[in-house]
C-alpha cells in the first residue's frame, strides 16, 4: 500500500447479534491489531514473526462524498425472519 492513498478494504466480522433498543447508537473502531484474540501486528509489512522495528499504522475512515465509507448490517425483524427475502423483492 502506498501511504496516503485510499483502498477499498472488505473486513468479515465474526457472527456477533445485538439487541438494539430505540435511541441506541453504534460506534466502529478501526484498529491495526487485535492482540491477544490474535498476535501482535508490528505493522512492518515483514514476515510474520520475522519484524525487529514495529512501524506506526494510520487508519482513516473517508467520510466524503467522492470516498464514502459505510458500514452495512443485516437487520432480523422480531418476527425472526432475516428480512432479505422483503430487502430483494422490494422494487
Amino acid at each position: 500500500m502506498v501511504p496516503g492513498e485510499a483502498y477499498a478494504i472488505t473486513i468479515e466480522l465474526f457472527p456477533v447479534a445485538n439487541l438494539f433498543c430505540r435511541g441506541h447508537r453504534l460506534r466502529l473502531d478501526i484498529s491495526s491489531s487485535n492482540f491477544p484474540h490474535f498476535d501482535v501486528n508490528p505493522s512492518s509489512g515483514g514476515p510474520e514473526g520475522e519484524w525487529q522495528q514495529p512501524g506506526i499504522a494510520r487508519n482513516r475512515d473517508f467520510v466524503e462524498p467522492a470516498r464514502p465509507s459505510h458500514l452495512l448490517l443485516p437487520v432480523i425483524p422480531r418476527n425472526g425472519t432475516n428480512g432479505m427475502e422483503r430487502e430483494q423483492s422490494s422494487p
